[in-house]
């Protein structure tokens, strides 16, 4: 065996649980066309996003091995075609596209990917599995023109065994079709093998897929038990005598625990082993202190090790009671939450590691501990993320059930796939300590009918026998009495839009009418953030509050500005533009608020334009409130020299002082009775703009909006400087349009044109702005208010990359970036 063989199948095999820094550890280096696939017997699993081959529309025939794809285009996992350019536009929108305001005008459609790939000798006997961690959407697979199966959700993982079909002397092919059409979604959902891919080679005994169950029914401070059951599986033609070895290791990586079972497998057999260990004075999981532990799971036919996995899990209780909250490790802790979608912005729905891993970080930055996945399940690296970093988790399985939102989406499969879905689901995620809450769908139109009702039970039931450590919750929207049969099928009661508008204060009314009910804000409007934040804080029986949205997204084109109802002429409107964070990951005026809300002694200023910053909508309707207020973080008005402008302070201090220019122009108090802002009308005057916020009358924090002159430069900022050579390692870089002084122009929106040079490529531009046709995909990109941004990936080879931005009359800007072969990034 080659030493590039030993090497991809040379690390020990990894499931469930990986976090972003271990699976990006592994990621095997740059492979031939036709790739080996090697076996050794203890159990691999090794990336297998190279090398594959693409084509957008229909191929017939192209299941079978003989078919010619030379003509199609080789690329990486993961991928995205609807984030890509029209076939002959330098856009990927289109008025006429299928998806609509739903999809933020991006076509869907069907495509093909294809892999090849040889089996050499020393597999043979040995079990390969295919794993696809997310495939957008009714996935076909084939191996060697047989069909393996198919799946149709769009957000679960699946696999397959090759085994079977496999060419042990000549060359193999994996053919995937992937079928997106019509409109499959309420929001942008991209296409295509957007998740990672995964190879597993294992012997004829060996762990079963997703079959490792850890949970911890007893803790405190002296002493944890932890349970774990592991399903082991015997494939091979007689009955084996099987010894399970289960070691527990520290965050330190220490082993703390050890125990071991045998058994004897029958062919053909699966057999749980159930096992029990204790962990001293274990360091309890929470979003202030992750401490992550390790269960590695050892097979053993006699001394021979045969598979060995290892699953990140943590040790924390839940509890949660209308009287107390919600409990983590016997602590009340107020959910400080926002729900995100499935996409990435710029680079679409592709799940690179670090795209998933930096949205948690920035989230966390902004005084987030709890996401709300709406509206189906996430990427094991989200979810590795959250478990590294400390963000609690609230996953959702369904946006719909039997009746759909729209033609295409999901309801056409429910009957069929509801169960297999939320197996899938629980068994694949049900190891990560950030998860704390499952919701078996959100805004189910059949919510308030006694058939509906049953499918709730029917749902939370089997939730609860797959998982029973953790509550059921589903988001509820028309809350009224009615829909109490169906929140008795729940043990949290998730609350779309209960504060504000119409619904004024329901917690309180249905806290009086149903007095154990715990509560939920799983919706709320960006518009009514006082009052939905300061129910939470009022009320012990409502946990939390998740804002739509934490982060802005792809589709549900511009409810954050025109609202709905919605319709075709929205075009070119395609970001939802409701996000605390734009999809740059840039805070927005809400998120700003949102610090003053949770955090102390916090202050930021903003301008009301004097003309609105895009054309208003007379038929929003007056429900229609996922829009902030029109703010902008800018002092440059020129034209506008004498005239007021409406400027607000957003603070969290016990007073704040206004000042231009050095002039004060008075303190105002800021508190709860004042929704924790203070406005004044200031005639524009260029200079500076100072907010000064006091406590116990000293000064403690400060905000400044200055006027910049004219943009002369371009200044570059990179998020991380070194990433990993490991072809999928990103770089998100702030390009940003300076004056002399370095101040960035808000109103300036020059062309940028980016080369790079070395081990590297371009994979994605953006600048936020919600109504740009531009692509996401070209090296260049219009700046808006100011700036935009650059998405880097590494290569497979270590070096230097060298980032250029030009812009015409602006002096340029060079970056370096570095990729390094190991060590984790920075």
């Amino acid at each position: 065996m080659t030493n590039y063989m030993k090497g991809l199948f040379g690390s020990l095999v990894t499931s469930l649980v990986l976090l972003s820094t271990a699976a990006a550890a592994a990621y095997p280096p740059v492979r031939p066309k036709s790739v080996s696939v090697a076996a050794q017997g203890f159990g691999s699993r090794v990336l297998w996003d190279a090398d594959w081959r693409f084509h957008e529309g229909g191929a017939q025939g192209a299941e079978v091995n003989e078919f010619d794809d030379s003509g199609w285009r080789p690329l990486s996992l993961p991928h995205d075609w609807s984030i890509e350019d029209v076939p002959g536009t330098t856009s990927p929108f289109q008025l006429n596209a299928v998806s609509q305001v739903n999809g933020g005008f991006m076509r869907g459609g069907t495509s093909w990917y294809r892999k090849k790939f040889t089996l050499p000798a020393e597999a043979k006997g040995q079990r390969l599995q295919v794993q696809f961690d997310g495939v957008y959407m009714n996935a076909s697979v084939w191996l060697n023109g047989h069909l393996l199966g198919t799946h149709p959700y769009g957000y679960t993982p699946f696999w397959f065994d090759l085994t079977d079909y496999l060419n042990a002397t000549g060359p193999n092919v994996l053919a995937v079709q992937v079928q997106n059409e019509g409109v499959t979604s309420r929001w942008y959902s991209g296409s295509g093998i957007y998740r990672h891919v995964w190879l597993s080679q294992q012997q004829p005994v060996h762990l079963a897929t997703w079959g490792t169950t850890l949970t911890t029914p007893t803790v405190t401070a002296a002493q944890a038990q932890v349970h774990a059951r592991t399903a082991v599986q015997n494939q091979a033609a007689q009955a084996e005598e099987v010894t399970l070895v289960t070691r527990l290791l520290s965050p330190g990586g220490q082993q703390v625990a050890r125990t071991e079972a045998r058994q004897t497998l029958a062919p053909g057999a699966t057999l749980e082993f159930s096992q029990d260990l204790s962990v001293k004075a274990p360091q309890r999981w929470s979003p202030e202190a992750p401490s992550l532990y390790t269960a590695v799971s050892e097979v053993y036919l006699g001394k021979v090790l045969v598979e060995q996995q290892s699953h990140y899990f943590g040790i924390r209780t839940l509890a949660f009671s209308a009287t107390n909250g919600f409990q983590l490790n016997g602590q009340s802790l107020k959910l400080r939450g926002g729900c995100i979608h499935n996409d990435n912005g710029p680079l679409g729905a592709k799940a690179y590691d670090r795209a998933e891993e930096r949205k948690v970080e920035l989230l966390k930055a902004s005084g987030y501990n709890a996401i709300r996945l709406s509206h189906n399940p996430p990427s094991t690296a989200l979810l590795d993320a959250c478990d590294r970093l400390g963000m609690l988790v609230l996953e959702e399985a369904f946006d719909m059930w039997r009746v759909g939102k729209n033609l295409a989406d999901y309801h056409l499969y429910f009957d069929e796939w509801w169960q297999k879905d939320i197996k899938i689901m629980v068994a694949h995620d049900g190891n990560h300590p950030s998860i704390i809450l499952w919701s078996i769908g959100n805004e189910i139109p059949e919510r308030g009918t006694p058939a509906g009702v049953q499918t709730a039970a029917m749902l939370a039931r089997y939730v609860r026998e797959l998982d029973p450590t953790r509550p059921v919750t589903s988001a509820v929207n028309g809350l009224s009495p009615d829909k109490d049969p169906y929140f008795a099928t729940l043990d949290v009661g998730g609350y779309n839009y209960a504060v504000g508008g119409y619904a004024g204060d329901l917690y309180a009314k249905d806290h009086a009418r149903v007095p154990n009910r715990v509560m939920v804000a799983t919706e709320s409007y960006p518009l009514e953030a006082f009052g939905s934040w300061m129910a939470v804080e009022d009320y012990p029986w409502v946990i939390g509050d998740f804002v739509w949205t934490a982060f802005d997204y792809i589709g549900e084109a511009s409810i954050g500005w025109r609202g709905y109802p919605q319709e075709q002429a929205f075009y070119p409107w395609n970001l939802a533009f409701c996000g605390d964070l734009d999809i740059c990951g840039w805070k927005r005026p809400q998120s700003y608020y949102r610090d003053a809300l949770w955090g102390k002694n916090q202050v930021s200023v903003f301008v009301q334009p004097p003309i609105p910053s895009f054309p208003l909508n007379p038929a929003r309707a007056d429900w229609s409130r996922w829009h902030w207020h029109d703010a902008v973080a800018s002092w440059n008005w020129a034209g506008s020299e004498a005239k007021p402008l409406q400027v607000s302070i957003y603070s969290s201090c016990e007073e704040v002082e206004l000042l231009l220019n050095g002039k004060s122009l008075g303190r105002k108090l800021t508190s709860r009775a004042t929704e924790f802002r203070a406005t004044w009308d200031v005639p524009y005057q260029a200079g500076e703009l100072r907010a000064v916020g006091y406590r116990g009358g000293r000064e403690v924090r400060s905000a400044e909006l200055k006027t910049a002159g004219q943009p002369t430069q371009l200044k570059l900022t990179a998020d991380r400087p070194r990433l990993q050579a490991n072809g999928q390692d990103l770089s998100y870089v702030t390009v940003e349009l300076v004056d002399e002084k370095g101040t960035r122009h808000p109103q300036a929106e020059n062309d940028v044109h980016f080369t790079l040079e070395g081990p590297g490529t371009i994979v994605g531009v953006s600048n936020a702005n919600p109504v740009s046709l531009e692509s996401y995909q070209v090296p260049q990109r219009r700046a808006w208010q100011g700036r935009c941004l650059v998405v880097v990936k590494s290569g497979s080879q270590v070096g230097d990359l060298v980032l250029k931005a030009i812009a015409p009359g602006l002096r340029p800007a060079t970056l370096k970036l570095t990729t390094r072969a190991s060590g984790k990034p920075s």
